[in-house]
Formats: C-alpha cells, sequence, structure tokens
C-alpha cells in the first residue's frame, strides 16, 4: 500500500428510509466540502473527491435503516468556513443541529467542527484536520 495514502478509510455507508430526500441532502452537503456523486445505482448514491468513500443506500431486507447511537461519520472540511457551510447546508436540507461549528478544545488544540443529524437520524461531522497532524 503506497505511504500517501491520505486516510485509512476506504468507503462506509450510511443506510436510509427515505433515498431521495437522503441523497438531495447529501447532494447539498457534500458539495460544501469538495466532494460530488461518483457512483449512482438505482439502490445507492456514493460521494467522493476521486473515489466512492460515502455510499447512502436503501436499506437490505425488510429492516427500515436505524441511526446508531455513539456512533457517527466525520468529514474532513479544507476550512472553517467550509465547516460553517456543511452545517448552514445541513440545516437548510432538513438536518437536525447537534453542535454549532465552533473550536473544540476538549478534542485537542486547533480542533474546529460540527455535528448535525441527518434526516435519518445519523449523526455527522465536518472539521479541519489541525496543524500537525
Amino acid at each position: 500500500m503506497p505511504e500517501d495514502v491520505p486516510s485509512i478509510v476506504h468507503h462506509f455507508s450510511i443506510g436510509t428510509n427515505d433515498f431521495e430526500r437522503a441523497t438531495a441532502f447529501y447532494d447539498k452537503v457534500m458539495e460544501t466540502i469538495g466532494a460530488r456523486r461518483i457512483v449512482e445505482l438505482s439502490e445507492a448514491v456514493a460521494y467522493g473527491k476521486r473515489f466512492p468513500e460515502v455510499w447512502i443506500h436503501r436499506p437490505s431486507g425488510d429492516e427500515p435503516a436505524r441511526a446508531s447511537n455513539g456512533f457517527h461519520f466525520a468529514f474532513i472540511a479544507p476550512s472553517k468556513e467550509a465547516v460553517h457551510a456543511f452545517h448552514a447546508a445541513a440545516l437548510a436540507a432538513g438536518g437536525d443541529d447537534d453542535g454549532a461549528p465552533g473550536a473544540r478544545p476538549a478534542y485537542g488544540e486547533g480542533y474546529y467542527g460540527c455535528f448535525v443529524r441527518d434526516l435519518d437520524g445519523h449523526k455527522i461531522e465536518a472539521a479541519i484536520i489541525p496543524e500537525g497532524f
């Protein structure tokens, strides 16, 4: 594996109970951090910058998608302005505030991010990578 791979995350998937509404939400939110639709299938859409990193999909089987308590996804934002744009876009698209943009000193020096709940209750975050990481 090349040493210059920027992340240990290959991809992750988020189940939704309203596919069309969820993909419209993520279309607006993901563009604020420089991501776009990479793959479009009838049951799933994937977002990323160069490859499909985040999949939004209909749940498999007959079970509804459910948000998990204590689990969340954090996206890398290129700037504090992008953190604010991410938060604003999520709220405008129907998401719920779960932590306004700002410094999070308890998470480490230079940590800056925001938290929202998507339309299915999944907790998502946008944060900058502090200098020195």
